[in-house]
């Protein structure tokens, strides 16, 4: 049975402090009423780990970062390599997310040499795919979504895939208040599922848990987490919120 994630990726948000407040709400209130049965997980900026990250010790809120550089150490002026990212006390990170490969221009092939990078380390990938409006206006959205897929795992074998984690955002809904349905989402998930039958084969598909992505809310979550292969959530804007973070983390109450 796979174990539901609600992950928080906080983009480029907040000061240090605003990071450290934040992490303290968020533990607080789980503190206060724990949460059975749900992985949690926050990404801040690279800057703010190291506070957030003892804010968060002892508790059973994980730290994950928010992208990652494919070569251990080097000439890369600017990149954070996994080894960093492990001492920082990163359990997770995020891979391909939507506005790195559409706005920094991140190809598929770069995309896999993190996700590859991020599991020889140790880190739990999150890797993400979705589509543009145009695409699914297009019809595309599964062969979108199933190239990036596949070009994501080339070259991992069926046992390293298991440790990984799918995010599925439509590209359409993330920030804009749009969200696909639950039937949307589901369908997409399933798909995803057959897909990793096909990629890393189907005791691996059956353990990957895919999250979805794309203005995910407290008013929504309950009917998304419903769907039988919606295992999570990859929760943007409403992760800046603790009170609203914590509705989303509580949706079975």
């Amino acid at each position: 049975m796979r174990h539901p994630l609600i992950a928080g990726n906080w983009k480029m948000n907040g000061t240090l402090g605003e990071a450290e407040s934040l992490a303290r709400a968020i533990r607080k209130g789980l503190d206060e009423r724990p949460v059975e049965g749900v992985e949690i997980l926050v990404c801040p900026p690279y800057l703010a780990l190291g506070r957030v990250r003892e804010v968060l010790d002892g508790s059973a809120v994980r730290l994950g970062a928010q992208d990652v550089h494919w070569e251990a150490k080097g000439a890369f002026t600017g990149e954070i390599s996994p080894p960093m990212l492990r001492e920082a006390g990163c359990t997770h990170v995020i891979v391909g997310h939507s506005e790195r490969r559409h706005i920094m221009g991140e190809s598929n092939e770069l995309v896999n040499r993190k996700l590859r990078a991020a599991l020889a380390h140790g880190l739990i990938p999150i890797v993400c795919v979705g589509e543009l409006l145009e695409e699914r206006s297009a019809g595309d959205t599964r062969k979108v979504v199933e190239r990036q897929a596949q070009k994501a795992f080339e070259g991992v074998a069926p046992g390293d895939a298991a440790r990984a984690v799918l995010a599925y955002e439509p590209v359409w809904a993330i920030g804009t208040g749009r969200t696909a349905s639950p039937h949307q989402a589901q369908e997409v998930h399933h798909f995803l599922r057959n897909t990793l039958v096909r990629i890393a084969g189907p005791e691996a598909a059956e353990r990957i848990r895919i999250l979805y992505g794309g203005s995910v809310k407290p008013d929504n979550i309950r009917d998304l987490m419903a769907q039988e292969d919606v295992d999570g959530a990859l929760v943007g804007g409403a992760s800046l919120d603790a009170e609203s973070f914590l509705k989303i983390v509580r949706y079975k109450e």
